[in-house]
């Protein structure tokens, strides 16, 4: 069973977190599964940013982004080269080692 490590994030999980995913689940999934509410404001339709996610280690492992994905992506706030949505980057059996961007681009935040 494949690990992720949740590098420290102020808000979300200030002591990181090392958690277990399953071989086929989101990032965001096994993110969700696990107590570090990560923001989806499109419920995992690929259709915002607010997942965005930084995979510092693994991101070979990760099936590629497609076209719809890539567009999202350009829109996010710190877009680095190992962005990825983490409703789209599926864990396949490698750990990985993620590192939520310190803000998001909501534009239909309800809660403030």
């Amino acid at each position: 069973m494949p690990q992720i490590v949740f590098l420290p994030h102020a808000k979300l999980c200030p002591q990181g977190a090392v958690i277990d995913a399953d071989s086929g689940e989101s990032i965001l999934d096994a993110a969700l599964r696990n107590g570090i509410e990560i923001e989806h404001a499109c419920e995992k339709s690929c259709a915002c940013t607010t997942c965005h996610v930084l995979v510092r280690e693994g991101f070979a492992s990760l099936a590629p982004s497609d076209e719809l994905e890539d567009d999202q992506l350009d829109k996010a706030w710190g877009l680095e080269p190992d962005s990825r949505l983490g409703c789209q980057a599926i864990v396949a059996g490698q750990n990985l080692i993620v590192e939520l961007p310190l803000y998001t681009i909501n534009m239909v935040a309800e809660k403030r």
